[in-house]
């Protein structure tokens, strides 16, 4: 393990603060696992000045490594005894190397697909809190001359990689319990649905329109993945309506009609009183989405903004997909009739706003709809 004692091109200590004071305070509130991801990759980048910093997260169960190297891009996966980080992760040592291609560990396929030119490396073992080895970070191509990272940067990186243990973990629980309450959420919503022989898929695809929606109207990532997680629930109250209402093959009378309705007010009244988010939001939802934007809706007649946004985004959702989907009172209508009826129901229904928004989005939303087809 070729390591260089020092080099005049050490970061100052004073900037060495400010870098971790900087990722310390990003990282301090961040749950999501990607972002932390990419902030942990970019400190160490910083710390060692090299070209290039990866974290690896291994999955032993399923005998691989992985990383994220930007949003919006696939993982990149490698089998767990992989190269250099491969041999990190399976010895818990530290190896610092300044030719990669003098080492027979190093998988020169990615060089060779990108054309990139790896020299020196070097692979340090995340721990977690138990002292288990969770991940590896790597850093390449030290930026400076001579070229070899230094027992300054193995203190940085191993300092970061103690961090990163703990970010990580942090991370990782968070979006096991926001994917523990989303199954969850998907779940009752389910049960609401199933009453009226409606599939899951129709939540899915609601929740799904609805994200797209929310994002493409301005709304913050945090808030539209809020609605996203929520809108199952939208139709939650049909608990409480008989059988021989909800699945009716026919128009309902007005007495029929008037106890559907209250669906949406019971929905609001399960969830009214939580004092979790998602469950506040899906109080919300199932209060409004049926609301129409010039006062004729149910169940307070509320019009225009009164309407919570969050109900404005999900009526469009729900009645897109409601009208595209067969029920027992009635066949599924054909694509171009469900766009006709949307442009005519702007500003009277729905929201013209959100309207405009369905429609600049509507490619998004078709692919939704062909990804997840009820069964036939």
């Amino acid at each position: 393990m070729g390591i260089h004692s020092g080099s005049s091109f050490d970061i100052p200590a004073e900037e060495l603060l400010k870098i971790i004071f900087e990722f310390a305070s990003k990282l301090a509130h961040e749950n999501d696992l990607d972002q932390v991801h990419l902030l942990m990759a970019e400190m160490g980048r910083r710390l060692t000045l090299a070209d290039r910093c990866t974290l690896w997260i291994a999955e032993p169960s399923e005998e691989k490594i992985w990383t994220k190297i930007a949003h919006g891009i696939d993982r990149i996966e490698i089998p767990i005894d992989s190269g250099l980080v491969g041999a990190a992760y399976r010895s818990g040592e530290i190896i610092s190397i300044q030719d990669a291609y003098q080492d027979s560990r190093f998988n020169q396929t990615v060089d060779k697909k990108t054309g990139y030119r790896t020299y020196s490396i070097l692979c340090i073992p995340i721990r977690n809190a138990e002292q288990e080895i969770v991940g590896v970070y790597q850093a390449v191509n030290k930026q400076t001359s001579p070229s070899l990272f230094t027992e300054k940067d193995i203190t940085y990186l191993s300092l970061a990689a103690t961090y990163t243990g703990q970010s990580m973990e942090k991370a990782i629980l968070y979006s096991e319990l926001i994917e523990s309450q989303k199954e969850m959420i998907l779940t009752m919503g389910n049960i609401g649905e199933s009453r009226s022989r409606e599939t899951g898929q129709h939540v899915k695809r609601v929740a799904a329109y609805s994200y797209i929606i929310a994002k493409g109207s301005g709304l913050s990532e945090e808030e539209s993945r809020l609605i996203e997680l929520a809108s199952p629930m939208h139709d939650i109250g049909k608990v409480s309506v008989p059988d021989a209402i909800l699945n009716k093959p026919g128009k309902l009378t007005d007495i029929e009609f008037n106890i559907m309705k209250k669906h949406a007010e019971v929905g609001y009244g399960i969830f009214k009183n939580s004092k979790r988010r998602i469950l506040q939001a899906a109080a919300i939802i199932a209060r409004d989405h049926h609301e129409k934007w010039d006062g004729s809706g149910y169940p307070h007649g509320r019009s225009g903004e009164e309407i919570h946004i969050y109900g404005r985004i999900v009526a469009i959702a729900d009645v897109f997909d409601a009208l595209g989907s067969q029920r027992p009172y009635k066949e599924a209508w054909p694509l171009e009739k469900i766009l006709k009826m949307i442009s005519f129901e702007k500003g009277k229904h729905f929201d013209p706003h959100l309207t405009d928004v369905f429609f600049e989005q509507l490619e998004a939303i078709e692919n939704v709809r062909n990804q997840y087809k009820d069964e036939s």
